[in-house]
């Protein structure tokens, strides 16, 4: 190891630990003196006329929040209503501008920035939240945020970051919250993108501004990913004793050496897991590296090993350890809470602003005593050492304990009087987030569990405290957009989980049940090789998509009985077995693999393979006429759809034989695979529909939502032809380029077949904003169709 190198950055810490310990005998000595009273209980006096009204006609101010504050976008429209989006908007954007960009609220310029962006993000909002217009898909889902990526012309970057994210949750191990780890992953990103932007001249050309959000968000990717997998999951206790240190030492060394060690042997049950999570940083890692100027390099490892060396100390801290001083508290927590925010401006090379530093370096610990209060009781449970997990275990025998929550109150003030010299609107917002924070701790835990807290952390001052908690039973319009998105985030990641949880679950359940359904039985004990051929073709282990897909729609969201629509699954089944055995002819696609198994063609012979096709067509034909339960008039109309859809089909597949060895416009490859693949998507959909008797509007929508998720669905296909395991496929990979076919990825290459992916996913998910369905599974079975490996 280069002992210079390692010099260097361990005089560093020394500095960072050296200001870091200035900066807590000044919070130290204000704690003691308890200077911070009187001068917050001004502060709050002249707070209060903005945040207690007193009318003793509320409904003319627009009354209190909605009591439904899960549902954002009623707030979002409530606020809106009453006149008080603005401000909240304005509040919300102030305090990111303060905590994340270290910026001077009365700086020239930092006003009418702040301005811009409330304009911008107010008209979005506007729009996602409309009732009577469904103009925008929310830019916090996927799809919203591949719109974004469109409009800023960095939408291969974000499907790159999809691929990315999905790896990642799948990676993360059980005994880690996958939530929380996720959440912060996006929201680190999301902070570079801010950041990225703000550093931004006016005038850049669009190329450059690409350019610079590209890289801004690969490097926000590469810097997230070292919170769920180094913070995250070396405070998990997932690693064995020998795995934490081999993993911390190899980081260390890579951070002294700025080299990536070459990778570990690791044993044991988390071997996959440290080998996965060695290759993603290694390759983090050397962009973060690639992407710092020769002059910066240095000092950018160097300050990121003062981050990890930081929170390696305060990870070591044992909770029963009785012997702690306040120093060795709080100065690491001082350290790694501000050089976190430090390093994302180093990443975008934004120039170097002593003020800035400054700010950032002091407001660090504030959103670090707010979080470590929030998190107390589950870091307790974790043993985790924190300054109120540490005060709670030891206060009543260690009186020369600093109190964090007074030492909460201490960094209020002098921010607020020293970092932004009693600036009014800085004043403003940081109280109303103070007071914010312990109005939502006192929701989430209760009146009872939040007087005990009180009762222990802020009982010495009771003159103060009164102050504090009239605050917290009667401010209103504290709320900020930051923390509305955070609950929205968690809530979809959570909802999004569950959700494909239950969905995977009930394809597991209904596909067994649907395979019982599909033998057909010899007559009269008469064998017949067709019959065979057909079991043998239905016994392939096929995914049984499109049945599944209608047992959803018919028994989940329309409320039929399973029994009486089981013809009809076994009807689409049949149907889509025969078109894979025409398919696979001799005289078509050639194909001698399928579903894991020889084609029919193979087994049996051609003149078979092609009775089998016609017989389980008739088949299908024969269960549809037998919906006994259902009015033959509709049984009627269901089987002319079916018939139509047949038709369809075979014209599809003829457009598909045509093409061999010809160039397709990307018009004509669309409608051949509507043709072909997504009409029997679509008849999953719509007989069930039809014998509901869906209304003609719905109908439509479904046909809509069909055709693009059938495209999305078959541009995957012809991209796991590429990029696909046959292992996985359960057909032989490369198969397109074999038979000279037109495919997706011919016609617009790879990056280009990915974009129209997602162009027609995101189509397809504006439609769902269009159908009120009761069940989330369509879009379940659209992320399924984008994200499957097989």
């Amino acid at each position: 190891m280069n002992v210079g190198l390692r010099n260097n950055a361990e005089r560093c810490y020394q500095q960072a630990e050296k200001k870091a310990a200035q900066y807590f005998q000044i919070l130290y000595k204000d704690v003691n003196d308890k200077s911070y009273i009187p001068t917050l209980t001004k502060d709050f006096k002249t707070w209060k006329h903005q945040h207690i009204h007193r009318s003793p006609f509320p409904f003319l101010t627009g009354g209190k929040r909605p009591s439904d504050t899960k549902d954002n976008n009623s707030y979002i429209r409530w606020l809106n209503y009453t006149g008080k989006l603005n401000q909240y908007l304005d509040r919300s954007i102030s305090y990111i501008f303060m905590r994340d960009m270290g910026k001077d609220l009365k700086a020239p310029n930092t006003q009418s920035r702040i301005d811009n962006v409330v304009t911008s993000l107010k008209e979005h909002l506007l729009k996602t939240v409309s009732k009577d217009q469904n103009e925008e898909i929310d830019i916090f889902s996927t799809a919203g945020l591949y719109r974004w990526g469109q409009k800023e012309g960095i939408e291969s970057t974000i499907i790159w970051l999809l691929e990315k994210l999905k790896t990642v949750s799948m990676n993360i191990p059980e005994g880690m919250d996958g939530t929380h780890a996720q959440r912060k992953l996006i929201k680190i990103i999301a902070g570079v993108i801010i950041n990225e932007i703000e550093e931004m001249e006016e005038d850049l050309s669009p190329e450059v501004r690409t350019n610079k959000l590209d890289t801004a968000l690969r490097l926000g990717f590469a810097y997230g990913l070292t919170y769920p997998f180094i913070d995250d999951l070396l405070d998990a206790q997932i690693l064995t004793d020998k795995e934490q240190r081999q993993y911390s030492d190899m980081i260390r060394t890579t951070l002294l050496t700025e080299t990536v060690p070459e990778p570990g042997k690791w044993t044991g049950q988390n071997k996959n897991l440290l080998e996965f999570v060695q290759s993603e940083l290694s390759e983090a890692f050397q962009y973060i590296k690639n992407q710092q100027p020769e002059e910066k390099l240095h000092s950018f490892f160097e300050q990121s090993y003062v981050f990890f060396k930081s929170q390696e100390i305060d990870r070591d801290k044992v909770l029963s350890n009785a012997t702690y001083t306040n120093e060795d508290l709080y100065i690491p927590i001082i350290i790694k809470s501000s050089s976190s925010r430090l390093i994302v401006r180093s990443l975008i090379n934004a120039p170097e602003d002593e003020g800035h530093d400054k700010r950032i370096f002091c407001y660090g610990i504030y959103n670090q005593l707010a979080d470590d209060f929030s998190d107390m009781f589950s870091d307790m449970e974790d043993s985790a050492v924190t300054p109120y997990t540490y005060y709670l275990t030891h206060h009543k025998k260690r009186t020369d304990l600093v109190n964090p929550y007074e030492l909460y109150w201490t960094v209020i003030s002098y921010l607020i009087h020293n970092i932004y010299n009693s600036d009014p609107k800085a004043c403003e917002i940081i109280l109303n987030r103070a007071i914010n924070g312990l109005k939502r701790f006192k929701k989430r835990v209760g009146n009872k569990v939040y007087e005990e807290i009180m009762e222990t952390f802020a009982s010495g001052n009771p003159a103060f405290n009164h102050v504090v908690q009239k605050m917290v039973r009667k401010a209103e319009d504290v709320d900020f957009f930051d923390k509305l998105l955070r609950d929205h985030m968690v809530t979809n990641i959570k909802n999004e989980q569950k959700e494909k949880e239950e969905f995977t679950e009930l394809v597991e359940e209904v596909r067994p049940k649907i395979n019982n359904l599909l033998y057909i039985h010899h007559h009269n004990n008469d064998v017949s090789p067709v019959i065979n051929a057909a079991n043998y073709s239905l016994d392939g282990g096929g995914k049984r998509l499109r049945p599944i897909v209608t047992w959803m729609m018919g028994v989940k969201e329309y409320g039929l009985k399973e029994s009486t629509i089981a013809p009809l699954l076994k009807s689409l089944e049949y149907m889509h077995t025969a078109s894979l055995i025409y398919d696979d002819l001799p005289s078509q696609d050639n194909a001698s693999f399928r579903r894991g198994q020889e084609t029919v063609h193979q087994v049996y012979n051609t003149a078979i393979a092609e009775l089998t096709g016609l017989f389980l067509t008739q088949r299908a034909t024969f269960e549809q006429a037998s919906l006994t339960q259902f009015d033959a008039e509709v049984v009627l109309k269901l089987i002319q759809y079916s018939t139509q859809s047949t038709e369809d089909m075979c014209k599809g597949q003829v457009m598909d034989l045509n093409s061999k060895g010809k160039q397709l416009s990307l018009e004509e490859l669309n409608l051949m695979c509507h043709l072909k693949t997504g009409k029997g998507f679509e008849a999953a959909l719509i007989m069930p529909s039809i014998l509901s008797k869906v209304n003609e509007r719905e109908i439509e929508a479904l046909k809509k939502f069909a055709y693009h998720a059938g495209i999305a669905f078959q541009i995957k296909d012809d991209l796991l032809d590429v990029e696909g395991a046959t292992v996985l496929l359960g057909k032989m990979v490369g198969k397109d380029a074999i038979n000279n076919q037109s495919t997706f990825v011919t016609i617009l290459g790879l990056e280009g077949a990915k974009k129209e992916m997602w162009e027609h996913y995101c189509k397809a998910l504006e439609v769902l904003q269009d159908i009120q369905l009761k069940t989330s599974f369509l879009k379940q079975i659209l992320n399924y169709f984008v994200h499957r490996d097989h």
